[in-house]
């Protein structure tokens, strides 16, 4: 069957002249079929596997729509400072001849110069904490916007962005043409979809990469060989570049630095990293400057890197879907790829359910025969030997030089006490933990807003005491 060309989807010249400059000639399956559904005006739910165009199916038509000069007509929600900028490089290719403006807001930066991105544009690109942080302070309008985009709803979900949602979707007008995309639709997603979408139209393409692209395989290890055999199968692969997913920051550090002593170059990436760290990273593999990433799960979805001809899985994390976004990581654009699993003990349970959740083609392996490695469980080494002066190294001249002192401090108020426990000073909104994960409720701030009953003051005839039973926190609290 002949696809439809973007002039035939209804896409403006000045946006077909720029995709052609990208090389890119023809839509992808979810493109061919959201582009219209935007273009008409109707709600759309769509769902599609990683590497499919899903940014282009909705960025092309709202770019198609939007008015320059009118202020900010299309919001497009993100779950990672990442994804949210690799959206917003996308459209600005899109957009090359159409005169928009595009704001890329997300939290760990300062709030000023977003302010004025945000002031000239049409399209803002954001994460959900920092946009709300936007709201508050009246740094953004939303009252003439005419799109509504959540992107990754279901990981939007699952990282507990869902309250943060409906508050922002409390600033917006009541009619507003409402674009979701994601793997699969959630019970909160429903409920999305019930309160804020009229009668949306689905868009759906293939989920799973195509099996003639991919092959897939697994070892069954014991967890003390795993790093061993993964050391054997970087060698013995003929690959151009990979990438190690680990389930945890702490796991990435551990095999990182292993990976490091067998004299191997890698990059490594989790979410505990800063923003520009982490885009250095991902540059420096797609340029080719690595050929080896290790990464927990913040790569597996929403992140722009291309080229990928191998994944290895050193072991699962507890969501079956994951994998499917992990391996969704290479075979992409026609090319051909392999991802291979090594399981022990603790993945048997989760590896049943991604074989019972999903149909995929997945074969066991036996290994051959492999050198078995240290692998070094240890902390950091800084930890271990902290610098001289520092409180915690040596004490016994830091207790002699400072014992005068206390005795002559001895009858004043626990000022020390007072400024490490009560007053700790709120957290500017540029300190922020990094977009991406769940914003739960705060449980250290400043602790005067403490209801009175926890400085009252002590009847305790011993004045030293009541002071410090009145500055100490409860332990449990902490």
């Amino acid at each position: 069957m002949q696809k439809n060309t973007f002039n035939e989807l209804g896409v403006n010249s000045n946006i077909v002249r720029a995709l052609s400059e990208f090389r890119i000639t023809e839509p992808t399956d979810i493109q061919e079929k959201a582009i219209p559904i935007i273009n008409s005006g109707k709600d759309i739910i769509g769902k599609s596997k990683t590497g499919s165009g899903k940014t282009a199916a909705f960025g092309i038509p709202l770019i198609n729509k939007v008015v320059p000069k009118k202020g900010v007509q299309a919001l497009i929600l993100a779950p990672t400072r990442e994804l949210a900028v690799q959206i917003s490089r996308e459209l600005g290719k899109f957009g090359k001849y159409s005169k928009l403006g595009i704001a890329t807001v997300y939290g760990g930066v300062s709030l000023r110069p977003q302010i004025k991105d945000i002031a000239r544009s049409e399209i803002v690109v954001s994460t959900p904490g920092r946009l709300l942080d936007h709201l508050q302070q009246r740094n953004i309008d939303l009252s003439k916007l005419t799109h509504f985009v959540l992107d990754e709803a279901d990981r939007l979900v699952d990282m507990g962005f869902i309250r943060d949602i409906e508050r922002i979707l409390s600033y917006t007008p009541k009619r507003k043409q409402m674009i979701l995309f994601g793997a699969t639709i959630s019970q909160e997603i429903s409920r999305i979809k019930q309160r804020h979408m009229h009668n949306p139209a689905v868009a759906e393409s293939e989920v799973h990469v195509a099996e003639e692209y991919l092959e897939q395989y697994y070892y069954n290890v014991q967890k003390q060989e795993k790093f061993s055999l993964l050391v054997h199968l970087l060698a013995k692969e003929d690959s151009d570049q990979a990438i190690v997913f680990c389930s945890n920051r702490h796991t990435v550090e551990k095999v990182s630095k292993n990976l490091r002593k067998q004299g191997i170059k890698i990059g490594m990436i989790h979410g505990r990293l800063t923003q520009n760290k982490r885009l250095r990273i991902i540059g420096q593999f797609n340029n080719g400057r690595t050929d080896l990433l290790v990464a927990s799960p913040v790569v597996a979805r929403g992140i722009d890197i291309k080229a990928v001809s191998h994944i290895f899985n050193y072991d699962l994390s507890d969501d079956p879907q994951e994998y499917i976004h992990r391996v969704g990581r290479t075979a992409r654009g026609g090319s051909t790829g392999k991802a291979i699993t090594l399981l022990s003990n603790q993945d048997h349970d989760i590896f049943r359910q991604i074989l019972n959740n999903y149909d995929i083609n997945i074969k066991e392996l036996t290994s051959d025969k492999f050198p078995k490695l240290k692998f070094d469980v240890g902390g950091d080494s800084r930890k271990r030997s902290p610098r001289p002066g520092r409180r915690w190294g040596n004490r016994s001249s830091h207790n002699r030089s400072n014992s005068r002192s206390r005795r002559s401090n001895a009858s004043k108020p626990s000022e020390g006490r007072s400024r490490n426990f009560g007053n700790r000073r709120p957290r500017s909104n540029d300190s922020k933990p990094s977009e991406g994960r769940s914003r739960g409720p705060r449980r250290f701030g400043n602790k005067k807003s403490r209801p009175s009953s926890f400085s009252r003051p002590s009847r305790n005839k011993n004045p030293k005491a009541s002071r410090v039973g009145s500055t100490m926190p409860n332990p449990r609290s902490r």
